[in-house]
């Protein structure tokens, strides 16, 4: 044992036995009780409780409980010979690394920040646009309509209204025939070809129509219609434009469609419209016509300038086709 060691805290030197710790006596006095109601051989009770032993062999030592003076004159560093201290408290899974705009640098964030809100930007004022062209006449269309205007037309076109007092429920359908000249120099006029139905056979069952299917032949009629009387007079120069569009568009369809027979030419259209009135559901009590009405507008010679409209040139091979 080291000499400077004294009383219990002593420390065993190796090679030595280690010293007995003195046990005070825990015997009650004589004519007293224990806790388990047991005599010594003096006629005295003893215990029962585990590992109190009454020979005179010294127990076990008892650990120290309030530190090892060796120990506590070190300088706490966080840790001892063989223990780590860590503090798990405060400790968490790792961060996920950062995503999106947040990976960018500086620069970037703020370059797409700009671009983002340019496109929120663009995005109100368009749907701000659209509601004003499709919305009532009111006190900003009438100042700013012109401004309205040049913004939807003619990409964003819009053929609905808000709160719509008549909205339509007519059929129309646009049909043409022709004169055409063939081989042989004699002049035969075709069938009426109904090319409403032929636009509604080519839209019906397709995904994604093409907008001159849905529209081209369609908004060619309403704007003749809108610029001409009910004797088919043109009322301005716009009436004189949607009449040449209209002729140029249905000689289009004619040599597409092939009309006429093989070698023959186009030498004047017809146009006619043929309106007739949807019928209302059974439910309704509403009485419409049934019977159509139709419109039938003059013969419109055909110039080189319609056929030039991605037509065949007359003088070449014609307008050829086959009769249906």
């Amino acid at each position: 044992m080291d000499a400077y060691d004294k009383g219990s805290n002593a420390r065993p030197v190796p090679g030595e036995p280690a010293a007995a710790v003195p046990v005070p006596d825990s015997s009650p006095p004589d004519g007293h009780e224990t806790a388990d109601d047991h005599k010594t051989s003096d006629g005295h009770e003893t215990s029962d409780s585990p590992g109190q032993k009454l020979s005179g062999e010294a127990p076990a030592r008892i650990p120290q409980q309030y530190g090892d003076p060796q120990r506590d004159d070190q300088r706490y560093d966080g840790r001892y010979d063989d223990e780590q201290y860590v503090d798990t408290a405060l400790a968490g899974p790792p961060l996920p690394p950062p995503t999106g705009i947040a990976a960018l640098s500086l620069p970037y964030q703020i370059a797409a920040a700009l671009a983002l809100a340019v496109v929120a930007v663009a995005a109100c004022v368009h749907v701000g646009m659209v509601f004003l062209h499709v919305a009532p006449s009111n006190t900003v269309t009438k100042q700013h309509g012109q401004a309205i205007d040049e913004w939807i037309y003619p990409e964003f076109e819009q053929n609905w209204k808000l709160f719509a007092p008549n909205p339509l429920q007519q059929n129309i359908a646009v049909q043409v025939r022709a004169d055409v000249r063939a081989a042989d120099g004699e002049i035969r006029t075709t069938r009426w070809y109904d090319l409403s139905a032929l636009d509604g056979a080519a839209i019906d069952g397709n995904l994604l129509p093409s907008h001159t299917q849905q529209n081209e032949l369609r908004r060619a009629w309403d704007f003749f219609v809108a610029t001409h009387d009910n004797a088919n007079r043109p009322n301005g120069l716009r009436g004189s434009l949607s009449e040449k569009y209209l002729r140029r568009i249905v000689v289009l369809r004619l040599d597409r469609e092939q009309a006429g027979g093989r070698g023959a030419v186009v030498q004047q259209v017809q146009v006619r419209s043929r309106t007739s009135n949807v019928p209302p559901p059974k439910w309704s009590q509403e009485q419409v016509s049934d019977k159509p009405i139709v419109r039938v507008l003059p013969w419109w010679p055909v110039s080189e300038a319609d056929r030039a409209a991605g037509t065949r040139p007359a003088e070449s091979t014609g307008t050829e086709a086959s009769a249906r």
